[in-house]
């Protein structure tokens, strides 16, 4: 049961490259979607280590993190990015996932994308987004993301701006724009 990359935008398993998949929780502990999609590594980037065990034959990775902006992401982008290429490098597919797979899991895979697809945070976002239409790192995610390209890069494609809400990515604007011209 292979998936088109936007089949699955809403609730289920994302593919957003040929060996990472993105999802949120519940989509992650169904054995047929995980086998039939031909995943490898599960890697669970929520609190707690959830009920079921992965199908056999599948690697599994808790990286206990919260959904805070103050949460210390960061540390976490080398490991996962790295995990992710290794896993692609001998033909697996790795889900990455959190409760919605909306924030932390997205976070994850952006800085996978960066580090190991030379893609920018801007270019990584928009192919997210075209995967996963609601992706939305917290506002303290976007500041790592915003920093882990500077230092990869030396300059970032993407930068906070203040608004109602408080700080958000500037890409926001362009994006709540865009629905007002609509």
């Amino acid at each position: 049961m292979h998936q088109s990359p936007r089949s699955a935008g809403l609730s289920g398993l994302c593919r957003v490259t040929e060996h990472l998949f993105l999802s949120n929780g519940r989509a992650a502990r169904d054995c047929s979607q995980v086998t039939g999609n031909g995943i490898t590594c599960i890697i669970n980037a929520t609190e707690t280590r959830g009920g079921s065990d992965p199908p056999p034959g599948v690697e599994y990775i808790h990286i206990p993190v919260s959904d805070s902006p103050l949460f210390l992401l960061r540390d976490h982008f080398d490991q996962v990015a790295d995990k992710i290429q290794s896993t692609a490098e001998q033909h697996g597919r790795t889900l990455v996932h959190c409760n919605a797979g909306v924030s932390r899991s997205a976070a994850l895979c952006l800085a996978y994308l960066m580090k190991h697809r030379g893609a920018t945070l801007l270019e990584a976002h928009r192919l997210l987004k075209s995967c996963r239409p609601i992706v939305r790192p917290n506002p303290g995610f976007w500041r790592q993301l915003i920093q882990y390209e500077a230092e990869l890069r030396g300059s970032s494609s993407v930068s906070m701006v203040p608004s109602c809400i408080g700080e958000i990515p500037d890409i926001y604007g362009e994006e709540a724009r865009n629905m007002v011209l609509l």
